[in-house]
Formats: C-alpha cells, structure tokens, sequence
C-alpha cells in the first residue's frame, strides 16, 4: 500500500478565533501508531486551546479523551492498511482474499488432494481354479487411523487397468480382480488404494435456470474425484468431464462441468448453459461419485495398511463361486502424493502464470505453470521443467518433464495414472503442431553430514538446538523451494542456518566442499542427514 505522506490545513480552523489564526494548526495523515496520535493530539491541544486546557498528566480527564481517540485512529489506521492490502494479490494475506481474487481471473485455489498407493489382496486357499476374486462395493472401503494425527483415516480401492493406468469408470461399482496362485495362496496384485472415503449422490434437476449447480453434501473435497453421470434426454444424458474452467473450455455442447469450493472445501458443481457447456434439462437425473479427506496425513508407510476383507473367489469351468472368504489387504508401496490444500504463495506464485497464458498453453513457461499446479486423481505435481527438444517450421516436439510430490521433502517418479491425465489435460490448450512428451524427472539424492559448533555451556540444551538444525534443514530441501537444474551450495544451507539459529556459533557440511551441479531435468533431494556437535 502506498500511504499518503503530508499534512493538509483543516477547513474547521477558518472558525477558530482570529487570535489563533497565526499559529500552524496541522493534521498528520501519515500518523498510524497509538504513540504518534496521542502527540500529534497533544501538540494540536497545545497549539490551539493553550488558555483553555494545559494539563497533560495522564491521570486527567482530557489525557484519558485524548487516549481513547488515539487507540481509536490506530484501529482505524490497522484496517485501512489492511483492506487496502487486501485488495491486491501480491499484499494478500487472507486465504478468502487470495481465493477471491483469483477467482476473478479465472483460477480456483486448489483444494486437498489424495495420496494414492498400489497394493494387493491374499486369500489362503488350495483350490487350484480360482482365477480373480470379487470385491464387493460396500468392501472396497478400508478404514484405518493417520500415523500424523491419529484421526481416522480411509481408503479406496480401485483395479489396475492392463496399460498401467487406474479403472476410474468403475468409481462405486463391485471389482473383480485377475489373480495369481503359489503354495495355497491366491494373490491380486492389480490393486490401487486411493486415500478418501467415497460418496454417492443422486438427485435430479427441477430448476428451469439455464446455469444449474449442485452442491454437494459432505467435505473436505478431494480434488478432481468428482465422477458425473447423466440420464435424461439423448442431448443431455452421458458422463461429464471436469474442467477447471468450462467457459474457457468449452462448446455449446460439450458435456462438461466445473468444480467450485468454499472455505471449507466443500464443493460445488457447475454445468453449462448451452452456450458455454451442454445444460442439463428439467426432469434429468444426476450421479455424482467423490471422495472426501485429501491432505498429508494419507501418506502412510508401505505395509502400513493390513487389513482383513471379505471377498468372493472366482473359479473357472463353471465350478460355484466361494463367497465370503476372509483374506487380508495390504499396501505394497508406500502411499504418496497426498497434499494439503494450496497455500496462497504457491498461488501467488503460480496463478500469474496462468492469466498471462488464458488457459492457452504456447510458451515453454506456460506448459511448465500448467504442471505445477495440475492435480490428478492420483497424485500432484512436485515439480515441473520444459524443453524444446527438436523444432521444426511444421511442428515442436517438447519435452515436459515432472516428478509427483511423495511429501515436503519426497519427490517420486510420477505414475502412469498420472502421467495420462497430465497429458489429457495439455492436449486441448497446446498448439495443434505441438507433440508432448511427458518425461520423468531425474533426483540427485543426497547424504549429509552437517556439524554444528556450540558454545560450552549449551551442553544440556544441545538436544534441542540440534532438533532446531534439523528442522531448518528440511525446511531448506522442502520441494517449494528448489526447482529443476538448481545446484546444491553448501553455504547457502549454512547461511540459512546461522540466520535462524541464533544459538548455532558454526555450521559446516561436512561431506561437499564445493557446489553441487545438476542438469536441467535434475533436482537435489536429501536422503540421510546426521547431525554432530562440537563444543567451544
């Protein structure tokens, strides 16, 4: 905010009595602070009532009035400066704030989304015919508590599709799952636990309002699990297809909806209006499947989840099936991916990005803050890096290499999963002579050995001034702040240290003396840190 500095002559003073009318009677419109209100009132009294009123004691009457429009010009002064700010994105500090104003340029603020984990089911058997087992819907979720919080936590599953990639269409639907047998044991490895407990809603449109929106009833909204399905007229009936935003995206009649969400992620669906978007008629019915929960907490260990499930096994030749077989599911990676909501600097920082491109995907920069801020059913970006790898009058090829965002500090190869709904979401902003190829990005992992010098009599303190150092270090490598091809230098870790722990007296990296270089399509990622004392 650029605040107005000067003074200005008051109209009210023209009436005083001539006899002050030789005296400078000013008002500071740059005053902001209780102490500077209460001297410039002072110096104003003095200057303008001298024979009436002199007593300045704070235990008058008069110093308690004067007091009290002071602590009332500071308040003021506050939430002026502070609706001003407010009012811009690069001063914004409420989220309500940043989230309006970017909804007027057509970017929502993203809300949590999902870790997401391969996994497989076992079921002790010596029946030699089973060939899949039958996961019935009211199965398919498991519920478990977060190793972050200890709150509940649940767990989709979903099958393996034979390309790699997840069977998205069969959101709230019975799965039957191919299997394998060794030594008594039928095993289903096609399987994919999706953080978030999913739900159905149904319901049908009775409005005649050309714009229709649904509200959907429980939250926090994962986001993009919004499946929806329409049955009415041969216009209007069939699965719609999220966009981030329809009216940049769409025709007349495109089956499409957008998703929007209040402070509380809870979430709502916005479908066209034959203009922009096929509307849905009077009379149709709706289908809506979604999760709810999302965040950090769903990034749980591998073998963290071992849980019992009743299953049907299936056999072949026609033999009856085995119903309500008792087996055990169990994640076999670790759960990755799942993130909090987008904080506002990742949205000052991004948003930009995505108003100068209008949802257009031309320059290298505007694939790159495309990535960076997609979120798939399976995963989020971590980073994101483009190059031109061969160009040509006709056509570019271009390389868009990413990696998934595993925690703060993990980066992972992205999946399959991830990588398809990347690339459909590029194809309808890019060029149409623009081929993309989606590349997995290279980690540089790194093993430190950082020593710290402390002062002698921080002996029985050093337990928490080393917790202190490694805190900061992780802040250091969180994946926000480091990008592809950014060398890792030693003295830039030690200098962030020293700043913010003051109790520190030297810090050194014990195992890189120099600068670690890494390509464009490589990024520094630590893996082990030890952390040593010495004693002055």
């Amino acid at each position: 905010m650029v605040a107005f500095s000067g003074t200005v002559q008051s109209d009210f003073l023209k009436f005083l009595p001539s006899e002050l009318d030789d005296k400078t009677k000013l008002i500071d419109f740059a005053a902001a602070d209780f102490a500077t209100y209460r001297q410039a009132l002072i110096n104003y009294v003095k200057a303008t009532f001298p024979l009436d009123y002199n007593n300045f004691e704070s235990s008058d009457f008069g110093t308690l009035l004067i007091e009290l429009m002071s602590a009332v010009g500071h308040i003021q002064s506050n939430k002026a400066d502070y609706l001003a700010n407010e009012n811009f994105l690069s001063t914004a500090r409420s989220r309500d704030s940043v989230k309006r104003l970017l909804e007027l340029v057509g970017v929502r603020l993203k809300g949590p989304i999902s870790s997401a984990a391969d996994a497989q089911i076992q079921v002790q058997t010596a029946d030699d015919t089973v060939s899949a087992v039958f996961v019935a819907e009211a199965n398919r979720t498991i519920n478990i508590n977060s190793t972050e919080d200890g709150g509940p936590l649940s767990f989709t599953m979903y099958k393996l599709k034979s390309d790699g990639t997840v069977d998205l269409d069969q959101a709230s639907t019975d799965l039957q799952i191919p299997t394998t047998a060794d030594s008594g044991v039928v095993t289903a490895n096609d399987v994919v636990l999706q953080e978030g407990s999913l739900v159905v809603e149904s319901g049908s449109f009775t409005s005649p309002d050309a714009i229709k929106q649904v509200q959907l009833g429980q939250a926090p909204y994962v986001e993009r699990s919004a499946q929806v399905f329409i049955t009415g007229t041969a216009a209007t009936q069939g699965i719609y297809k999220e966009e981030d935003n329809i009216y940049f995206a769409s025709g007349p009649s495109d089956k499409v909806f957008q998703v929007t969400t209040d402070e509380d992620f809870r979430a709502s669906i916005l479908f066209g209006d034959n203009s922009i978007g096929q509307a849905p008629a009077v009379g149709d019915n709706y289908t809506i499947t979604y999760r709810i929960g999302g965040g950090s907490r769903g990034n749980v260990a591998e073998s963290f989840i071992n849980a019992p499930l009743f299953v049907d096994l299936k056999r072949t030749g026609g033999a009856a099936d085995l119903t309500n077989q008792q087996g055990t599911l169990e994640n076999t990676s670790l759960a990755t991916g799942g993130r909090n909501a987008e904080t506002i600097e990742s949205a000052k920082r991004y948003a930009p990005l995505f108003y100068r491109s209008q949802d257009r995907l031309v320059t290298l920069e505007d694939f790159k803050g495309h990535a960076n801020r997609f979120a798939s059913n399976f995963g989020s970006t971590g980073k994101a890096a483009a190059i031109v790898r061969r160009a040509f009058s006709s056509a570019n090829i271009i390389d868009l290499f990413v990696l998934e965002k595993a925690s703060d500090t993990q980066l992972r190869r992205a999946t399959q999963e991830y990588k398809k709904q990347l690339l459909e979401s590029i194809e309808p902003k890019k060029m149409l002579t623009d081929e993309i190829v989606i590349v997995d990005g290279l980690i540089r992992t790194l093993d430190l050995f950082l020593i710290i010098t402390l002062d002698d009599n921080f002996r029985l303190g050093q337990n928490s001034i080393i917790q202190s150092a490694r805190d900061l270090t992780q802040q250091y490598f969180n994946v926000d702040n480091s990008d592809f091809g950014e060398s890792f230098i030693p003295q830039d870790l030690i200098r962030f240290i020293l700043s913010n722990e003051t109790n520190i007296r030297f810090a050194r990296v014990d195992n890189v003396e120099s600068p670690i270089k890494v390509g464009f399509n490589e990024i520094v990622q630590l893996n082990n840190l030890n952390i040593s004392v010495e004693f002055v």
